[in-house]
């Protein structure tokens, strides 16, 4: 099981309130079998207007894995193409003022992390990394802080969230990898299942 204390590296802002997930994955993606290749397809419809002018086209956050985003990001439907989009892109922790609670959730499913902030405190970081886009930052679960060069600032999640994640606990596959001899043992109590052990 993988523990996540901390996600360092280079930040991208994302600057605006709602966006939703549709904006983040358009649903003419949705249609893939599997989540492979989704990280091109990231804010797909935001990119074509800005024209190559997006956070995600801009050559110097290309390589980033901390996303800043404002209020009540990844709301509208609950797909969780959304969230695995901006993984595949590379994302591995978000800072932001709000989120949308299925987001939310779905990014705890992967093992990503969503802190919030004070807007003044995100406002504060998306101006760092527009001014200096290889500005280092660093979410800290344990310290529940963010860190950029000499900004430091207190970050908030539920406890138990927190907890899953500095645990290693988020991973119920690498849960019940670890537990396999129990799953194997209660497995072959129940009496509605003919397990043969050999495939158990």
């Amino acid at each position: 099981m993988s523990q996540v204390k901390t996600v360092s590296g280079q930040g991208i802002p994302i600057v605006g309130n709602d966006i939703d997930t549709d904006r983040i994955i358009p649903a003419r993606y949705l249609r893939c079998v599997t989540f492979e290749g989704l990280g091109d397809k990231a804010f797909a419809d935001d990119r074509a207007q800005a024209k190559g002018q997006h956070p995600f086209d801009r050559p110097q956050y290309q390589g980033a894995n901390i996303l800043v985003v404002n209020g009540n990001f990844g709301c509208g439907s609950s797909r969780e193409h959304a969230p695995q989009a901006l993984q595949k892109w590379g994302i591995q922790a978000l800072v932001g003022e709000s989120f949308a609670e299925i987001f939310f959730g779905n990014c705890l499913a992967m093992g990503v992390p969503c802190v919030t902030a004070e807007p003044e405190t995100v406002k504060q970081l998306q101006r760092i990394l527009e001014e200096n886009p290889q500005a280092p930052i660093t979410v800290d679960l344990e310290a529940m802080d963010v860190r950029s060069g000499d900004f430091q600032a207190s970050v908030s999640m539920p406890e138990g969230v927190r907890q899953t994640l500095i645990t290693g606990t988020w991973d119920s596959c690498g849960q019940l990898v670890k537990q396999v001899d129990q799953v194997r043992e209660t497995a072959m109590k129940l009496p509605y299942l003919k397990w043969d052990t050999a495939t158990v």
